[in-house]
C-alpha cells in the first residue's frame, strides 16, 4: 500500500476539524481530512442543529397556545411528523456547507474512512496509509450510556437517534437532567408528549447558578413535566412502547420511550493513541494551552479534549491550532476566562465567565453580586415576558468575573459581558454605553447602575457633589 504524504492530517470532520481543514487548504497546505461517519459531525447531524430546530417548533407551539395574555386566541395543533420533517430540512439546508464536495473543492483530500494512528506520524485507514507532518485529532464525543442493569436489553434513544422519530412518544422518560435532558424534555412536552425527567444529582441543571436554574426548573414543572431529583436509576426493563425504570428509592416509573441524556463521552477509542504514545484518559486527551498533546506535532481540539464540549469552543480551539501549527505563533494560548454557555430551554439559561460559586471558591469574601429581575426591564413588561433575572459577579473593586442570565434571548444577551471579562473592564464602564430603548439589553445598564447605587447616594458622595456644585458656580 503506497504511503501518501501530507502537511496536515485531520481526524474528524466535525466543527473543529472542518475549520482547520478549510484554512489549511486555503493557505496551500496539502491537507487530508478523514471521517468515517457523517460530514459535519455531531453538531450538524445529532446536536446543535436538529435540537434547536426541534426547540424552535416546540417553543412556538407553546407561545401560540399562550397568546391570551396579549389578548389573542389561537387554536394550536401539532403535526409531529411535519415537525420532524422541519428538523431534517434544516439539517439538509446546512449540510452543503459541511459537505465532502465543498471541502474537496477547497483543495482538501477528503477520505470517508476511519483513520487510526499506527505511530506518531502515520495514519492508516482500511484502504490507505498516510503520514502527516502535523496531525489534528478532532474526533468529538458521543452520548454516554451508563452501565445500568437491563439498559442494554431495552430500546432507548440518544441524541443520535431521537431525531429519527416520526411518531410522537406518548410518555418520554428522560435519563439525566442536564442541558440536553432539560432541552429535549421540554421540547417533547410542549409538542404534546408526557415527560418525566430523572436526575441522580440533588437538582437538575446542577452546574448552573441554583438561583437562576430554579427559574427554569419552575417552568418545567409549570409545563407539566414530572421531575425525580436526587434519585438514580438502578434498573431498566421492558420492550418497545413499554419501559419501566426502577429508581434508587424503589419507585418505578413507566413510559413509552426512554431518552438517555446522561452526559457525553470523548471518542478516544480505536484511534491508536497508545501506538502513537499520546496521553489520554476516558475523560479525553489532555493538551497544553496551544492545544498540543504530549507529542508536540499532534494537536487535539473540540469535544475529544473533554471539559468544554461546545461547538463554539471547537471553533475557538481550531483557531488556536491554526495560529500555532500553520503560523508558528509561540504566544498562542487558550484563554477560557470568558467562555459562554447556553441551555436553550424556555426561558433560556446562559452564563459567561465564573458562576458565583466558582468566584467565591477563588476570590472568597471579595466577591460581590448584583441581581436585576427582568420585571424591571420595560421591554420585558411590554411583551408580558418578565420571567427571569440577570446576576453579575464582580470583585469589590468592580472587576467583572462572570454573569448569568435566565430569560428570553439570554443566549444572545449574555455576550455583552464578554469584553468586560476578557479585557478586564470594570463594571462602571457599562454605564458609559448607550443602549437602545426599549430593548432587553437595558438589563445590563440596570445591573451596572445597581452596583453603584449605594455608593452614589452615600452621605460622602452627597457632600462631595454639593461642594463641587458650589465651586463650579
Amino acid at each position: 500500500m503506497k504511503t501518501e504524504h501530507f502537511d496536515l492530517v485531520i481526524l474528524g470532520a466535525g466543527s473543529a476539524g472542518l475549520v482547520v481543514a478549510a484554512v489549511a487548504a486555503g493557505l496551500g497546505y496539502k491537507t487530508a481530512l478523514l471521517e468515517g461517519a457523517e460530514m459535519g459531525g455531531d453538531c450538524l447531524n445529532y446536536g446543535c442543529v436538529p435540537s434547536k430546530a426541534l426547540l424552535a417548533a416546540a417553543h412556538k407551539a407553546y407561545a401560540a397556545a399562550h397568546l391570551d395574555k396579549l389578548g389573542i386566541r389561537a387554536d394550536v395543533q401539532v403535526d409531529f411528523a411535519k415537525v420532524m420533517a422541519h428538523v431534517h430540512a434544516v439539517i439538509a439546508a446546512i449540510a452543503p456547507h459541511d459537505s465532502e464536495e465543498r471541502f474537496s473543492g477547497l483543495g482538501v483530500t477528503v477520505i470517508r474512512e476511519h483513520g487510526q494512528l499506527k505511530d506518531a506520524h502515520t495514519i492508516v485507514t482500511p484502504t490507505r496509509t498516510l503520514t502527516g507532518r502535523r496531525i489534528v485529532i478532532a474526533t468529538g464525543a458521543r452520548a454516554f450510556v451508563p452501565p445500568i442493569e437491563g439498559l442494554a436489553n431495552v430500546p432507548y434513544l440518544t441524541n443520535e437517534t431521537v431525531f429519527s422519530l416520526t411518531e410522537q412518544p406518548k410518555h418520554l422518560l428522560v435519563m439525566g437532567g442536564g442541558p440536553i435532558g432539560a432541552e429535549l424534555g421540554q421540547a417533547f412536552r410542549r409538542l404534546g408528549s408526557k415527560v418525566t425527567i430523572i436526575e441522580a444529582a440533588p437538582r437538575i441543571l446542577g452546574k448552573d447558578d441554583p438561583e437562576l436554574a430554579e427559574v427554569v426548573r419552575s417552568q418545567l414543572l409549570s409545563d407539566g413535566i414530572t421531575l425525580h431529583e436526587g434519585k438514580g436509576i438502578t434498573a431498566v426493563k421492558g420492550r418497545a412502547g413499554s419501559i419501566t425504570l426502577t429508581l434508587s428509592d424503589g419507585t418505578q416509573v413507566d413510559g413509552s420511550h426512554l431518552l438517555v441524556a446522561a452526559g457525553r463521552a470523548p471518542n478516544v477509542e480505536n484511534l491508536g493513541l497508545d501506538a502513537a504514545g499520546i496521553d489520554h484518559t476516558a475523560k479525553g486527551i489532555p493538551t497544553n494551552k496551544a492545544m498540543q498533546t504530549n507529542k508536540k506535532h499532534i494537536f487535539a481540539i473540540g469535544d475529544v479534549t473533554g471539559p468544554y464540549q461546545f461547538t463554539h469552543m471547537a471553533g475557538y480551539q481550531a483557531g488556536l491550532v491554526i495560529r500555532r501549527s500553520l503560523f508558528g505563533s509561540l504566544t498562542t494560548k487558550a484563554d477560557y476566562r470568558a467562555v459562554p454557555w447556553v441551555t436553550y430551554t424556555s426561558p433560556e439559561l446562559a452564563g459567561i465567565g465564573m458562576t458565583e460559586a466558582q468566584a467565591r471558591a477563588t476570590h472568597g469574601d471579595s466577591v460581590r453580586t448584583v441581581t436585576v429581575p427582568l420585571a424591571q426591564v420595560d421591554r420585558a413588561q411590554a411583551e408580558k415576558d418578565t420571567n427571569g433575572m440577570l446576576k453579575v459577579i464582580t470583585t469589590k473593586s468592580g472587576k467583572v468575573l462572570g454573569a448569568t442570565l435566565v430569560g428570553t434571548q439570554a443566549g444572545e444577551l449574555i455576550h455583552a459581558w464578554a469584553p468586560f471579562i476578557q479585557f478586564g473592564l470594570p463594571i462602571r464602564r457599562m454605564n458609559d454605553l448607550i443602549v437602545a430603548y426599549p430593548t432587553r439589553s437595558d438589563v445590563h445598564k440596570r445591573a451596572a447602575s445597581a452596583y453603584y447605587k449605594d455608593a452614589l447616594y452615600a452621605p460622602t458622595t452627597r457632600r462631595i457633589s454639593r461642594l463641587l456644585f458650589k465651586l463650579l458656580g
